[in-house]
């Protein structure tokens, strides 16, 4: 099923999707993060997966019954990741989106590429697949710290304490987020026998992924429900749904729709992308969201004001992750 071209493709198609999924927050209206967190966590982490998953899986409970303790580690993985999302969003207020989808997204993308190579393909190391999608993994790494640098240069020009004390925060709650989030794709590969399941019983090989999703965003959902719920009490916002809440309702959806949408693409795409599609998918899907995260900060105007050179080195880390995305499509040929 190798198509190494229509697998690039999807991703691209995916990153732009993933990379501009947190934009529509900016146009929310009476709503504080907690709000518009909360209704994202459940369109996007419960009902999209569940109902996709139970409409393309044929018998898809009894998948998951059968496989209780994949589905279990699955959850697991699913659970580390969304106190990485809980840790993305709030990153997003601090550090803006160009600097947070690099950082987090470039240290995801190492960690959760380089455990499925050495659990599931460690025979395949030293190959060329093996070293190309190291050297790979390795580019994204440098653009990542380089991307800190620029961003830690735009912010410079932040005087007081509290801006300080805010930078310093945010990049440290992207850094762990960026860890923790890794765990979603090292769920995604050990969820492989609840695919193997679905095409056993029938599942569209499009939609294999979907009966991983499933477990693994609702793993995720809790920490981002739960921490949503604590803040709507600790800072007694609830009430806000109530303002403008069909407009803000339909932002929200439309952050699900592209986050979700992009993860099913991807999911798609490592089939396309062959045997490791799952160890170079993921680095690959990761660059291209930076690049165009990094695009969309530049235009949201997250740079307007900063010292020039800061912009010049942003631009110098998204080469870099270009070049990665290069090195890394050739490790799937």
């Amino acid at each position: 099923m190798q198509n190494t071209s229509g697998g690039l493709l999807l991703l691209f198609i995916a990153g732009i999707m993933n990379a501009s999924f947190a934009v529509p927050m900016k146009f929310t209206r009476g709503w504080l993060w907690e709000n518009t967190w909360l209704v994202w966590s459940v369109f996007s982490l419960l009902g999209l997966p569940l109902v996709l998953a139970f409409s393309a899986v044929p018998g898809y409970g009894g998948i998951l019954h059968a496989a209780q303790s994949t589905v279990l580690l699955v959850v697991l993985c699913g659970a580390a990741w969304g106190v990485a999302q809980v840790l993305f969003g709030l990153a997003l207020d601090r550090i803006g989106i160009a600097l947070t989808f690099s950082i987090v997204l470039g240290l995801s993308a190492a960690m959760g590429s380089l455990i499925p190579l050495i659990r599931f393909h460690r025979d395949e190391l030293f190959t060329h697949s093996g070293i190309v999608s190291l050297a790979g993994i390795a580019l994204v790494i440098a653009g990542v710290a380089v991307c800190a640098v620029a961003g830690r240069m735009r912010d410079r020009a932040r005087v007081s304490e509290d801006a300080r004390t805010g930078f310093g925060a945010g990049l440290f709650m992207a850094v762990v987020s960026g860890v923790c989030a890794s765990m979603m794709n090292v769920g995604f590969a050990y969820g492989s026998p609840l695919s193997d399941a679905a095409a056993a019983h029938g599942a569209n090989t499009l939609w294999l992924s979907d009966a991983v999703w499933a477990p693994l965003l609702i793993g995720g959902a809790i920490p981002n429900i739960l921490y949503c719920i604590f803040l709507l009490q600790k800072n007694k916002t609830a009430p806000k749904f109530s303002i403008g809440s069909g407009r803000n309702v339909a932002l929200a959806f439309t952050m699900a729709l592209l986050w979700f949408g992009s993860n099913i693409l991807y999911g798609i795409s490592t089939a396309y992308l062959g045997a490791l599609g799952k160890v170079v998918g993921w680095p690959l899907f990761m660059s291209l969201i930076v690049i165009l995260a990094g695009a969309l900060g530049v235009i949201t105007g997250e740079w307007k004001g900063s010292d020039p050179r800061a912009l010049r080195i942003q631009g110098l880390a998204t080469l870099i992750l270009i070049g990665a995305v290069v090195v890394l499509s050739r490790a799937t040929l």
